[in-house]
């Protein structure tokens, strides 16, 4: 089959429903005529019409239909899908209107971030679909100004500082929904670079039991979490779920008899009945000093958007042993790492493994389309090491695409789980300060996040070429 490729500019041209109603994809446009691509039986085309709707001279290159429709679900995603896209520039309406579509067909597709980037010649606009930065936008650099000046309005930003970084928030209404967007500006060489989170309230999709954690891994995490005092802490790289898990978290221990109090950078989701705190740095309001205010509010249970320094450290590491339960995260790789960290940090290793209840290291991977994808052969090359008895008996899948994941060879994503839970052969681990708990892991069925990570490409829920991160410091031999 033949494949169209085009680039933003000519893909603006059109919006998803005109792609979608004349079944056409543009493929080059040249003084007062535009060219698209088209099947040969196209029956929704009438020329005349489409010379008034787009006021230039039209003219067709056939290809197969089954090209077309790669192209339209590639480009063009059906809104009947929930996942419309509705490209127009930024000339041919108000600000005002096109920031709003911008943000409407992010929130549609269920992106995390927008990326508005302006160079030399163009700005660039991307947005960030299961961990993946899409381009969806091309400005021509004088209409950034413009927009620019919009978002920082809304976000009650100041508009005539653009030598220093600047992060606000701006809340989004539709008829359906309400949702709060955090923006943070950069001054870079070409003007100010803008990322938007987009931070759903919506919480009817958390729920711990679809998160990811097998059978053994839920009754360990439940197991700790029920406990009065302790710290379980959550670990990874940013973008790797652990705030929707402490959220997933929350919501089984909100109780009616239960006082749990949050501080949070940002507060990404509301819960009723739980009294969450954003961070304000700029006045002081720091993670180790709404802790210390916390515990002066009869809290039952703290929540900490993050452990940073010390101080932070120290105040959880109190909370826990005057009768609290601390959840946090750390930016660590392993759930054995995260322990590591904080002792280097300066947390006294007695103290921590008196208190430390549970350590969880968890990632994100893309998962396979069920519909597309197939065998891959000799996927044992791809692991860089030689096809020895125990890789050559190694399945695996590739990405493929087709029309139900948009072309991706993906749908969705899943976590993958290394839950560490401390029990007295543990503390005296931690006590010992043990650099090496490879046996112990082993000895308790404990798996890494590469051996989960290789199992998931094993029973064909992802790819080589999506987890290889992820085993590139293991023997992937013992993996195996």
């Amino acid at each position: 089959m033949e494949a169209i490729e085009i680039n933003t500019e000519l893909q603006q041209l059109i919006t998803s429903e005109q792609a979608w109603h004349y079944k056409i994809i543009p493929k080059e446009i040249s003084g007062a005529g535009i060219t698209f691509y088209s099947s040969a039986g196209n029956a929704g085309i009438i020329e005349e019409e489409m010379d008034l709707v787009f006021g230039k001279s039209v003219k067709f290159n056939h290809v197969t239909s089954e090209a077309i429709t790669h192209a339209l679900s590639r480009y063009y995603r059906n809104h009947t899908e929930g996942n419309g896209q509705q490209v127009h520039q930024l000339a041919n309406q108000d600000v005002d209107g096109f920031l709003g579509r911008i943000i409407s067909e992010a929130h549609q597709s269920r992106s995390s971030d927008i990326h508005i980037e302006p160079m030399k010649e163009k700005c660039r606009i991307r947005i960030r679909i299961d961990g993946k930065l899409i381009e969806k936008y091309k400005l021509d650099v004088k209409e950034y100004p413009s927009l620019l000046n919009k978002i920082k309005v809304k976000s009650n930003l100041d508009i005539a500082e653009k030598r220093l970084p600047q992060d606000g928030r701006m809340e989004f209404r539709t008829q359906n929904s309400r949702f709060d967007i955090r923006v943070s500006t950069l001054p870079s060489i070409y003007g100010e670079k803008i990322v938007m989170r987009l931070l759903s309230n919506d919480t009817t999709d958390i729920n711990i039991n679809s998160l990811g954690f097998n059978e053994s891994q839920l009754s360990s995490y439940l197991t700790g979490i029920k406990r009065n005092q302790g710290i379980v802490l959550i670990s990874g790289p940013t973008g790797s779920g652990k705030t929707t898990t402490l959220y997933a978290t929350l919501m089984v221990l909100n109780k009616q008899d239960t006082n749990i109090l949050t501080i949070e950078d940002p507060v990404e989701y509301t819960i009723e009945g739980i009294n969450q705190v954003q961070l304000k740095e700029s006045i002081g309001l720091t993670f180790a000093k709404a802790l210390r205010t916390f515990l002066r509010q009869d809290p039952d249970i703290i929540m900490l958007g993050e452990i940073r320094d010390i101080d932070t450290a120290q105040m959880a590491i109190r909370a826990a042993l005057t009768g609290h339960l601390v959840l946090s995260t750390v930016h660590t790789n392993s759930a054995w790492g995260t322990i590591s960290r904080l002792i280097d940090m300066g947390v006294p290793a007695y103290n921590l493994a008196d208190t430390l209840i549970l350590s969880v290291a968890q990632r994100l991977i893309r998962v396979l389309c069920p519909h597309c994808k197939t065998n891959e052969e000799q996927p044992g090359e791809k692991l860089n090491i030689s096809l020895n008895g125990s890789l050559k008996a190694l399945k695996a899948f590739r990405a493929v695409g087709c029309e139900r994941c948009h072309y991706t060879g993906y749908k969705g994503r899943k976590a993958l789980y290394e839950v560490l839970p401390v029990d007295r052969e543990l503390e005296q681990l931690i006590k010992q300060q043990v650099t090496d708990i490879d046996v112990y892991m082993k000895e308790r069925g404990i798996h890494s996040i590469a051996k989960l990570a290789l199992d998931a490409v094993k029973v064909g829920e992802t790819s080589i070429d999506e987890v290889m991160p992820l085993l590139l410091n293991d023997d992937l031999t013992k993996l195996l």
